[in-house]
């Protein structure tokens, strides 16, 4: 299927900013360089330069021109001990925040069943997706199942907090995550969130939540785009 015309002309200053051809605090190309360059009008060059402007490459200064933004890339540890990503984002100079987009009671999907340890017959859990922000720009959608009696009695802080600290500073202390990291391609909810290209690849961080006697509370997937958001582990060799 063919993109747009101004998916296609965003796309190319995309890949040019990536690889260096437009260093950060370069000066893009004028609009009438950039329409005669594609030949299109006007009105479809300030939607691509827009795309940029929402995916935080690209930052316009009136009466200037539009200038390309330095691409900071942060990092969220996994290692031991447990730190937050809040916290985490904290320690690293950047402001997180959140956009809840989902928070319902939902039937558990049976993958979800199994995680969770639910009994039979309890096949209720609270879904929520919320998107995840650095310094205002979109990084990851993170899609969470809770369990049914957590999810209905913090239902308002978890629509407008993160969800490992508003458990813990209720009681629910989190003493183990077991993950995995896969790759993905951005679906059309993921691409249109994220400002990413519909296909383009991105980091899939699975969890799993644990309180005491290994009883699990949650889990769930963040996908996350890999130019603005890492992970790091940090592996011990076991003393003898």
């Amino acid at each position: 299927m063919q993109l747009p015309l101004h998916l296609l002309i965003s796309e190319k200053l995309r890949e040019q900013i990536s690889s260096g051809v437009f260093q950060p605090g370069a000066q893009l190309p004028s609009e009438h360089q950039l329409m005669s360059e594609f030949a299109v009008s006007r009105i479809t060059v300030r939607r691509a330069i827009s795309n940029l402007v929402n995916q935080g490459l690209v930052v316009p200064q009136r009466g200037k021109g539009v200038f390309v933004k330095e691409q900071r890339k942060v990092t969220y540890s996994l290692s031991s001990p447990l730190v937050f990503f809040e916290e985490d984002m904290a320690r690293q100079g950047v402001v997180s925040s959140i956009e809840n987009l989902i928070f319902k009671a939902i039937p558990a999907p049976p993958e979800t069943e199994q995680a969770l340890r639910l009994d039979s017959g309890q096949n209720e859990v609270y879904l929520q997706k919320k998107l995840l922000l650095i310094d205002g720009v979109p990084v990851a959608i993170d899609s969470t199942h809770i369990l049914p009696h957590l999810g209905r009695t913090f239902a308002a802080e978890l629509k407008s907090q993160m969800t490992f600290p508003v458990l813990e500073k209720n009681g629910v202390a989190i003493e183990q995550i077991t993950a995995t990291l896969e790759c993905t391609h951005a679906d059309y909810e993921t691409s249109e969130f994220l400002n990413v290209p519909l296909g383009g690849p991105l980091l899939v961080y699975c969890y799993t939540a644990y309180t005491h006697d290994d009883q699990p509370v949650l889990c769930g997937r963040c996908f996350s785009r890999g130019d603005r958001l890492t992970y790091s582990v940090v592996l011990t060799k076991r003393s003898r």
